[in-house]
């Protein structure tokens, strides 16, 4: 029962990525979740985080909140003249500590336009990330620090 509601939220997160809610575009998306949920079903364990909806909620509303923002900015970069961009790769130090926490927050970097989680150093303090425009990694690291990271802790805090 769990697959298939993991399932249908990533078949509907499916339509809203490829902005097709047509019924084959969701049964494909709907076959592709259940092959990418059945390639790793030995690697999933039972999440043991109390179910927050409303905090997930506001997670899932910061996303697309933040892929709008993200897509309308990058969207401004690239059709400029002259491009002014510093593209680069900082450090984030990650307060989150749990596999599932950390995978989310990179999952939701690396989806959101302008930015991309490169790697997680071995003691799963740091996260890289690479930026389109680097300019100000402090207040790079402030906006994940305050948006997504700060959702994930609430939505999944123990």
């Amino acid at each position: 029962m769990k697959f298939l509601a993991i399932n249908l939220i990533l078949t509907v997160i499916w339509g809203a990525i490829s902005a097709s809610f047509t019924l084959a575009n969701l049964l494909l998306g709907f076959a592709v979740g259940a092959l990418s949920l059945w390639l790793i079903r030995r690697e999933l364990q039972p999440v043991t985080y109390p179910i927050r909806p409303l905090r997930l909620a506001l997670l899932l509303a910061l996303f697309f909140k933040e892929l709008a923002v993200s897509a309308t900015k990058v969207a401004i970069l690239v059709t400029r003249k002259k491009m002014a961009l510093k593209p680069g790769i900082f450090a984030y130090p990650l307060t989150l500590r749990s596999d599932f926490e950390i995978s989310l927050l990179a999952n939701l970097i690396t989806l959101t336009p302008g930015t991309l989680s490169v790697d997680v150093s071995e003691d799963r303090k740091t996260l890289y990330v690479h930026a389109l425009d680097c300019a100000d990694p402090g207040a790079l690291r402030q906006d994940i620090s305050r948006g997504f990271e700060r959702r994930i802790r609430e939505a999944f805090e123990r």
